[in-house]
C-alpha cells in the first residue's frame, strides 16, 4: 500500500485523476504529497520567492467579509466582493504596515480605519497608518477588495462548488494577509451563498441566517490559525452528516464531527472510527483541541489526497479512506493546533503526521503493524532518496518549491523513519512523555513551533543533550552505509569472545552516532541482545561468553530504519596501523572558509596540508597529535585564488586526498 510507483505518479500528474479507486489505493502521506507537491506548480505565474514582507507587528485576528453569491450560478466565475479587518499588536515602532495580497488574484478599492493611504505593488500591500504606533499598540485595518475571475489555484469555483486550498502561500490570492505559518491569528468568517449551499469553515458554526434567496454563514474560530489553514468549502446541495466525539476529561460534553460529501459518495468507513481515532490521539498527545472538526469531499478540481484545513480538512472526490483519513487528521494536531514557524521546520507538520498514521495502525493491529508500515516508508526513502536534508535554514526565509518542500521520500518518508529513530534511542517512556509535554506546552500550544523547540523539548524531558541526533538526521542529507564486521574465537575453557567492528563507509554524510543494539545467538537455542552508544567510527566491542555462540546479528529488530550496508564475519582484529575517514569539505565550492571533517579510530599523529595540483605545499594548517572519534576544523580560503586545490591527511600511516574548489 506505502509503495507507489514512478509511472503512477506521472500518470496521475498528467491525467489529475479523481477516480476514487485509484485514490483510495495509496497511503495518505503518499496522496498528501502528491497533492501539494504538484498544484501549486501548475499555475501559469509562480511563488513568491520570499515568504512575506519584513514584519513588525503580529496578527492577533482576520475578520473576513465576502459575498461568494454569484460563484454558485452559471457560469460560475471565481470573482467575488470581500472585506478584512486585521487586528494587530505592533512589536516595534511603526507608521506603515505590509501585507501579502498577489495582484494576480486581487483588487483592492479601498483601506479604512486606521489606514489613511496604500499602495499595492509587488504583491505586497503597504498601509500607510494614520500616526506612528508604539511596541504595545492594539491597531486595525480594514480592507475593501475584489478577487479576480482568476484561475490562481487557491480560490476554486466550478459547477456549484466554492473551495479554498492554500499551503504553503496561497491564502494571499484569496484575501489581504501576513501569509506566513509564524503569525498565527484568530478567524472569523461571514460568507454570503445561495440559500441551497451548505458552507464550512474554520472552527464552530456561530450562526446562520435567511434573507430572501441568501444565507449568510458566520464561523468562528476561538484558536489562532495560520493563514495557509483558513478555509472556505462549499456546495450547492452539499450532503452533511454529523456525529459526536466525547471528550475524555468529561464524557458528558463532545463536539461534533462533521462530515460534506457529494451525492452518491458514502463517508461511513470514516465516521465509523474517526471517534476512536479521536481518542487514540487525545490519550497519546493531548485531548483533542478544537471546537469542532470534520472532513469535505471536493470535485475534480482537487485532484487526489488531502489538505489538514483547521477544523476542516478538503479531502478528493469519495476519498473516504482510512489512510488518508489518519494522516490528515494527525495533522489537527500536528501541524494545525502547532504548527510549523517557518518552511524550515516542514518536519514538525509532517513528518509527525506520517508517522502518526503509522501509529494509528498501532492502536488495533499492535506494534507490529506500526513497524511495518514504518520499514515501508524507509524502504520507499532508501529506493527514491532525493539526497537533500530534512530541514534547510535557507527555507525560513525562501521559500523552496512545492515538489522540494512536500518530496515524498525526505518530507515524509524519511520523516516519519526519523521520529521512529527518536522513538527507538529514547524509549516509549520518554519519547511519548516528550510528545505530550510538547503537545501541552503553553507557549507552543495553538502557536508555531521551530524544530529547535521539539529538540529543546526533548532535552528538557530526558535531561539528556540530544542535539547531535537533530544534527544528523534533520539537518544533514543522507544517512549511514555500514560495513561491520564480527569474529567468534573459543578461547578455551568453555569460554568464547565475540568482536564486533562497526564501520560506516558512506561519502556523501558525516558518521552518524546511534545507540546500536547487536544479538548473538547461541548453539543452544538462547540469544541476548545487547546495547551500546557508537560514539565514533571504526569502533570495536568485544563480549565473552560460558556458552558457544552460534551467529551474530546487527540491529536484529531494525530500529535504524534509515541505513545501508552489510555485517559480515570479519577479519579478527583491527589493522595496528589504525584507519582514517576524510570527508568532503564543506561548503564545496568554498569562497572564504570551508570546514575540513574527518575520523580516526585512535590517538595518532595528524598531519593536513593544502596543495596546488602540482602537489606543492601551500600551507599546513595542522601538525599534531589527536584523539580517536570525529574531527572537524576550519580552513581560512581567504587570501588564496579562485581554483582547484588539494587537501591531504595524513594520520598514522594512512594519507587520504579530496579536492578543494574555491570561488571568489
Amino acid at each position: 500500500m506505502k509503495r507507489f510507483t514512478l509511472l503512477l505518479v506521472l500518470f496521475l500528474m498528467m491525467t489529475l485523476i479523481s477516480n476514487a479507486q485509484e485514490n483510495t489505493s495509496m497511503s495518505g502521506s503518499a496522496s498528501c504529497s502528491m497533492r501539494k507537491s504538484q498544484m501549486q506548480s501548475l499555475r501559469s505565474k509562480p511563488l513568491n520567492a520570499i515568504s512575506g514582507p519584513l514584519h513588525s507587528y503580529d496578527v492577533t485576528k482576520y475578520l473576513l467579509d465576502v459575498d461568494l453569491y454569484n460563484c454558485y450560478s452559471p457560469p460560475y466565475p471565481r470573482s467575488f466582493t470581500g472585506s478584512v479587518v486585521i487586528t494587530f499588536m505592533v512589536d516595534s515602532t511603526l507608521n506603515s504596515i505590509k501585507l501579502n495580497a498577489e495582484i494576480f488574484s486581487l483588487v483592492i478599492d479601498s483601506v479604512r480605519l486606521a489606514g489613511v493611504s496604500f499602495s499595492h505593488a509587488n504583491d505586497t500591500l503597504t498601509i500607510l497608518l494614520d500616526r506612528t504606533y508604539n511596541m504595545g499598540e492594539v491597531a486595525n485595518v480594514k480592507i475593501y477588495y475584489r478577487h479576480k475571475d482568476v484561475e490562481d489555484l487557491a480560490f476554486f469555483s466550478n459547477t456549484g462548488t466554492v473551495f479554498t486550498d492554500c499551503e504553503p502561500e496561497g491564502a494571499r490570492r484569496w484575501f489581504p494577509c501576513y501569509d506566513h505559518p509564524s503569525d498565527k491569528a484568530l478567524f472569523e468568517l461571514t460568507a454570503k451563498v445561495k440559500s441551497t449551499v451548505k458552507l464550512g469553515s474554520n472552527g464552530r458554526l456561530a450562526d446562520s441566517t435567511f434573507a430572501g434567496d441568501v444565507l449568510t454563514y458566520h464561523w468562528i474560530s476561538d484558536q489562532n490559525v495560520a493563514t495557509y489553514l483558513m478555509v472556505i468549502t462549499s456546495k450547492v446541495n452539499y450532503q452533511l452528516k454529523i456525529n459526536y466525539w466525547h471528550k475524555i476529561s468529561n464524557p458528558a460534553d463532545s463536539i461534533p464531527l462533521r462530515y460534506y460529501y457529494n451525492l452518491g459518495e458514502n463517508p461511513s468507513s470514516v465516521m465509523a472510527i474517526l471517534p476512536d481515532m479521536t481518542t487514540w490521539y487525545s490519550q497519546n498527545f493531548v485531548e483533542h483541541p478544537f471546537d469542532k472538526n470534520g472532513f469535505a469531499t471536493l470535485n475534480p478540481n482537487f485532484a487526489w489526497g488531502g489538505m489538514e484545513n483547521q477544523t476542516l480538512t478538503s479531502l478528493c472526490q469519495n476519498c473516504w479512506s482510512e489512510s488518508l483519513a489518519a494522516h490528515e487528521y494527525a495533522h489537527q494536531w500536528f501541524g494545525d493546533m502547532i504548527t510549523c514557524s517557518t518552511w524550515a521546520d516542514i518536519w514538525v507538520n509532517e513528518g509527525f503526521a506520517t508517522w502518526t498514521e503509522a501509529f494509528w495502525y498501532e492502536s488495533y493491529g499492535g506494534y507490529d503493524a506500526y513497524k511495518t508500515t514504518i520499514n515501508s516508508d524507509a524502504n520507499y526513502y532508501l529506493s527514491n532518496n532525493a539526497g537533500f536534508a530534512i530541514s534547510n535554514p535557507a527555507w525560513a526565509v525562501t521559500t523552496p518549491s512545492t515538489n522540494t518542500l512536500f518530496d515524498y521520500s525526505i518530507t515524509y518518508m524519511k520523516g516519519a523513519c526519523v521520529l521512529h529513530q527518536l522513538r527507538y534511542v529514547l524509549g516509549d517512556s520518554l519519547f511519548f512523555a516528550t510528545l505530550k509535554a510538547y503537545c501541552t506546552d503553553s507557549t507552543l500550544k495553538f502557536h508555531s513551533a521551530t524544530i529547535q523547540d521539539f529538540n529543546d523539548k526533548v532535552n528538557l524531558i530526558t535531561g539528556g543533550d540530544y542535539d547531535w541526533f537533530f544534527d544528523e538526521w534533520i539537518f544533514q542529507p543522507n544517512h549511514p552505509i555500514y560495513q561491520n564486521s564480527y569474529n567468534i574465537q573459543d578461547l578455551g575453557n568453555s569460554t568464547w569472545k565475540v568482536k564486533f567492528f562497526v564501520k560506516q563507509v558512506q561519502s556523501n554524510a558525516p558518521f552518524f552516532k546511534m545507540p546500536l543494539e547487536v544479538n548473538v545467538h547461541f548453539v543452544d537455542g538462547t540469544d541476548s541482545t545487547f546495547r551500546f552508544m557508537n560514539e565514533f567510527n571504526f569502533q570495536q566491542i568485544s563480549w565473552i561468553f560460558n556458552r558457544q555462540p552460534a551467529y551474530f546479528q546487527f540491529d536484529p529488530n531494525r530500529q535504524i530504519v534509515l541505513k545501508g550496508g552489510s555485517t559480515v564475519v570479519g577479519i579478527d582484529e583491527v589493522q595496528t596501523e589504525g584507519m582514517l575517514v576524510l570527508y568532503q569539505n564543506s561548503p564545496n565550492p568554498a569562497t572564504t572558509t570551508t570546514k575540513i571533517k574527518y575520523t580516526i579510530d585512535r590517538p595518532m599523529d595528524v598531519q593536513l596540508e593544502l596543495c596546488d595540483m602540482l602537489g606543492i605545499v601551500l600551507m599546513r594548517p595542522l601538525a599534531t597529535q589527536q584523539s580517536a572519534g570525529l574531527h572537524e576544523m576550519t580552513i581560512d580560503c581567504s587570501n588564496l585564488a579562485a581554483g582547484t586545490y588539494l587537501y591531504k591527511l595524513m594520520a598514522g600511516n594512512n594519507v587520504q586526498f579530496k579536492k578543494l574548489v574555491i570561488v571568489k
